[in-house]
């Protein structure tokens, strides 16, 4: 409707997933706790596990896991990768390929034991790198599939000199998680509104009290000095006028948000994620999913392949970078038919493939 304002609240995680849990990974050097969210649609078909691209956290995959659950029967698990979301690890600045896939590796063994389910890895764009990686690296050995949603080492390599331009144009900060919301579907960086309501809340988190090296130092010291300027007022009228004002610096305090990671401080790893990517994607034996959005996307490599028919792709127009959120439908469609094709799993729901 015209005129209608469109809301932009946050809306919780356990509205698309049925459990949030830490699974924790014990090393020589001590534990990492990773957080899942499982979307379960019974206990039967296999699991499709979820990695983020960066910057994200496993609530980007929110819609696309409503969508999928209702179409064929299947178990999902979206994590939270190092250095994002709420896992917490003790180095989350290492993010190198081979130390994120080992982290995969390792959520499963946790998860499964010795005896995992019939897998298939599904990433979003650094996700999809790590999926590769995980995938090459035999890191999950009951792995099905493989599924790469917009990552293509020819146009990642071209953009990552664009790439800190872009980090640089974000805002820093936000007043409130509504204002976050509307900024990603406004600057297009999530074109469904549903989508971002979930995800972004995994994007951002508040600044602390104090300046910390996230947080513009501006903005703290902008409310200390006003306090200072307080208490020299006279006695008269005073009172009043300064209750007021801390009103104002506590919303300040307490409503400001900032980027969970400061991704142009991982740089020195885009290299390692990409490089060599559509090679080794071609290397891995398991069928193999590749979802763009736009055709225009593909390097040489993957068009031999995809010529030799070594993959199945799928070009999804309309979309930003985010596929899986901005057209959750489609992407669950798509990979709902390759599981089916391949007589992986059953639809649910007299599902139409």
């Amino acid at each position: 409707l015209p005129g209608r304002k469109r809301d932009f609240s946050p809306v919780l995680w356990s509205q698309y997933f049925e459990s949030m849990e830490d699974v924790v990974v014990e090393n020589e050097t001590g534990k990492d706790i990773s957080f899942i969210l499982d979307g379960i649609s019974g206990s039967e078909g296999p699991v499709l596990l979820l990695l983020h691209g960066g910057g994200h956290s496993a609530l980007s995959w929110a819609v696309f896991t409503a969508a999928i659950i209702n179409r064929i029967q299947c178990r999902i698990v979206a994590l939270d990768l190092r250095g994002h979301g709420e896992t917490k690890v003790r180095n989350p600045e290492d993010l190198s390929a081979e130390t994120m896939s080992k982290d995969v590796g390792n959520v499963v063994e946790a998860l499964y034991g010795d005896l995992p389910p019939p897998i298939m890895l599904i990433g979003h764009s650094m996700g999809g790198a790590i999926a590769v990686h995980t995938a090459v690296a035999n890191l999950v050995p009951s792995l099905l599939g493989l599924c790469m949603i917009d990552v293509v080492e020819g146009t990642a390599m071209d953009a990552l000199n664009s790439m800190q331009n872009f980090l640089r144009s974000r805002p820093k900060t936000f007043k409130s998680l509504e204002n976050a919301i509307e900024w990603s579907v406004k600057s297009g960086q999530i074109r469904n509104l549903e989508s971002a309501r979930v995800s972004m809340v995994g994007q951002v988190k508040q600044c602390e009290g104090a300046a910390s090296p996230e947080c513009p130092k501006a903005i703290v010291e902008g409310i200390i000095e006003e306090e200072e300027e307080e208490e020299e007022n006279e006695e008269g009228g005073g009172s009043v006028n300064k209750r007021k004002k801390e009103d104002d610096t506590e919303t300040k305090k307490e409503h400001l948000y900032t980027w969970r990671i400061e991704l142009a401080k991982t740089e020195k790893y885009w290299d390692g994620w990409f490089r060599g990517l559509s090679n080794l994607f071609l290397s891995c034996p398991t069928p193999k999913l590749l979802l763009l959005a736009g055709v225009d996307r593909l390097d040489k490599d993957l068009t031999i392949g995809q010529m030799q028919g070594k993959f199945q792709m799928q070009v999804l127009p309309q979309c930003g970078h985010a596929v899986h959120e901005d057209a959750p439908d489609k992407v669950a469609e798509a990979v709902a038919t390759f599981l089916i094709r391949h007589r992986f799993t059953e639809p649910i729901g007299g599902f139409q493939w």
